[in-house]
C-alpha cells in the first residue's frame, strides 16, 4: 500500500515507483525478521519463487522509465481495487491451508504466472505484491498468512531491492522521504507480521480487502480529479 499512499501525497508515478522500491526492502527485513524467528518459510519455495519473480522484476523494471504518470496511476488503482473485490467475493481463500497436487506442470504455470507478475512488480509494483499473494493463496494452496508472509519477504525484500536498483540509477528517488519511510517500513513491516501471526488468515484477509479497496478507489479518484 506504500506506493499508492506516495502518489496521493503528491510524487509523480515514476518518483514514487522508485522511492517505494527503495524503501520497502525495509519493510522485508522487518516481516522477515519476525517470521524467519517463527520458521514459517521453506527454503525450496522461497528459491522458486525468486528464480521465477527476479527476471520479471528486472524487464519490469526499466519497463516502468517508459510508463506515463497518469496512465500508471489508473492501471495501479483498477489492479489493487480489483483484487480486493475478487478476495471479498471467495469468502473461503485462504483462510486455511489447502494440501494441492503440485504436478510439474503446475509448478511450471505458477512459475511462469510469478514471472508475468514480476514484469507488472518492476512496472507497477504494490498492486502486484497483492497480486502475489492472491496467486500463491490460490494456485500454491497457502493460507493468507502464509502467503503474506512469503509476500513481504521476497517481495519486499528481493524483488523490489531489484527494483530498486534499476530504478535508483534513474536519479527518480526522493532521498529526503527515505529516512521516515524506512523507520516506518521497518517497524510496521515487524508488527504486521506479529499480528498475522498472533490473529490469523481471516483478520489477514480482511485487512487486505479493506486496504485495497480503499486504496483503489483512492487512486482512481486522483487519476479523475
Amino acid at each position: 500500500m506504500q506506493l499508492p499512499a506516495l502518489i496521493l501525497l503528491g510524487l509523480p508515478f515514476s518518483m514514487a515507483l522508485a522511492t517505494h522500491k527503495l524503501a520497502s526492502v525495509a519493510l522485508g527485513v522487518g516481516a522477515g525478521l519476525r517470521h524467519i524467528k517463527e520458521g514459517n518459510l521453506k527454503a525450496y519455495f522461497a528459491f522458486f519463487v525468486l528464480g521465477f519473480g527476479l527476471p520479471g522484476v528486472w524487464l519490469g523494471s526499466h519497463l516502468a522509465l517508459a510508463i506515463p504518470s497518469d496512465l500508471g496511476t489508473v492501471a495501479l488503482g483498477l489492479v489493487t481495487f480489483s483484487l480486493g473485490i475478487y478476495s471479498i467475493n471467495s469468502p473461503q481463500l485462504g483462510t486455511s491451508t489447502q494440501l494441492l497436487k503440485n504436478n510439474l506442470l503446475r509448478w511450471l504455470i505458477g512459475g511462469l504466472v510469478l514471472f508475468v507478475i514480476g514484469i507488472l512488480n518492476g512496472s507497477f509494483s504494490s498492486g502486484t505484491g497483492l497480486f502475489v499473494t492472491l496467486w500463491l493463496v490460490r494456485w500454491f494452496g497457502l493460507s493468507y498468512s502464509q502467503a503474506v508472509a512469503y509476500t513481504l519477504i521476497l517481495v519486499g525484500f528481493f524483488w523490489n531491492g531489484m527494483g530498486a536498483v534499476v530504478l535508483g540509477l534513474s536519479g527518480e528517488i526522493k532521498w529526503g522521504w527515505l529516512p521516515m519511510l524506512i523507520a516506518g517500513s521497518f517497524t510496521g513491516g515487524y508488527v504486521g507480521a506479529q499480528l498475522s501471526i498472533s490473529k490469523g488468515s481471516r483478520i489477514t484477509k480482511s485487512a487486505f480487502e479493506i486496504l485495497s479497496l480503499f486504496m483503489g478507489a483512492s487512486l482512481l479518484f486522483r487519476s479523475l480529479a
